[in-house]
């Protein structure tokens, strides 16, 4: 290419320049792509004691040096425990200074089982926390356009919080969010040609939570059972449970309780998918969709105008290679 020079070259760049400003698409889409000038503040909002993968999840933002977490909300059933659980989590593995608060507690018939309340109630004593929900409103006043809200729960406190007050709550930078089912659903591999969706468990046990989010106008990140169904396969799993961290020996003890009572062996990684988006996007690429909760709790894809970047297909062989090290490094 010939070097353009003088004035030819200053016509280009502004030529370039104003095509780039006409480009028009989902609000905040490319600041996934951007650097952090610092680490990323995050909150979690996390039904950890149910699956085992929200403590995977969390222990995934507890290892990354490019997050900040400014705290972690518990959510959905019996919070003040799950609130327990994170607090005996967080000492064992030295970051007992990140802020816990209890969400509302709301049950569903359908909800599931509290898997590892034995290793709750065996920890430290009950204590006082902040409400989830002002703490949640408080932290975004403090640093408003700041705070990536990552949601891997049932969305009531979300729910409650735009209820609250649905202005704060858009100063938020974004949310990402792991919920919803758009093609596939639940013990889907994706290989077959007709996938059939299902009701995601964080958007049915809330419906109408879900539908304030996705009416709310933050910018939503979703990535949801088509990209999400990342099973810990035995081997994967040996390599975690036998490194002896503090938080290794504590998922390993978690992964037990978990296992006993579901009867299972094999986790999947479903939440642990919106913490390594927000720290390395590739992971999971997403594209502009519009997504409306219906009264059943699915989560359709419908013409119009975007609400929502959709994760639709992730490479499980590149979460791992970026999961697992993380997990091992010394904490």
């Amino acid at each position: 290419m010939r070097v353009l020079k003088g004035a030819a070259r200053i016509a280009v760049s502004i030529i370039w320049g104003l095509a780039a400003a006409s480009v028009c698409c989902f609000a905040q889409s490319a600041a996934t792509q951007k650097p952090a000038a610092g680490p990323r503040k995050i909150i979690i909002d996390t039904d950890i004691g149910d699956d085992v993968d929200d403590a995977f999840a969390v222990s995934l933002a507890l290892q990354s040096p490019e997050l900040k977490i400014v705290g972690i909300t518990s959510a959905w059933g019996n919070t003040a425990l799950r609130a327990r659980l994170l607090d005996r989590f967080l000492k064992e593995t030295r970051h007992s200074d990140i802020p816990v608060a209890i969400g509302i507690e709301k049950h569903h018939s359908g909800e599931a089982e509290f898997s590892q309340a034995r290793w709750a109630e065996a920890g430290p004593a009950a204590k006082a926390h902040p409400a989830a929900v002002d703490f949640l409103l408080e932290q975004i006043r403090r640093e408003p356009g700041e705070i990536t809200l990552v949601a891997i729960a049932p969305l009531t406190n979300i729910g409650a919080a735009i209820e609250r007050d649905a202005a704060t709550f858009r100063k938020l930078k974004r949310v990402v969010m792991m919920g919803g089912s758009v093609y596939r659903g639940y013990d889907d591999p994706g290989s077959e040609a007709n996938h059939k969706p299902d009701r995601e468990y964080n958007i049915a046990m809330d419906v109408q939570a879900a539908k304030r989010l996705f009416h709310s106008g933050v910018p939503l990140y979703v990535m949801p059972l088509d990209a999400t169904q990342l099973d810990l396969d035995e081997a994967k799993r040996e390599q975690v449970f036998t490194q002896s961290t503090p938080l290794t020996d504590a998922l390993a003890l978690l992964f037990l309780q978990w296992s006993r009572v579901r009867r299972l062996q094999t986790p999947t990684m479903f939440d642990p998918m919106a913490v390594a988006f927000t720290v390395a996007p590739e992971l999971c690429p997403t594209q502009p969709l519009r997504i409306v909760v219906d009264d059943e709790g699915y989560t359709r894809p419908e013409l119009g105008a975007p609400n929502a970047e959709v994760c639709l297909q992730s490479d499980p062989a590149k979460f791992f290679a970026f999961f697992l090290p993380r997990l091992l490094k010394p904490n």
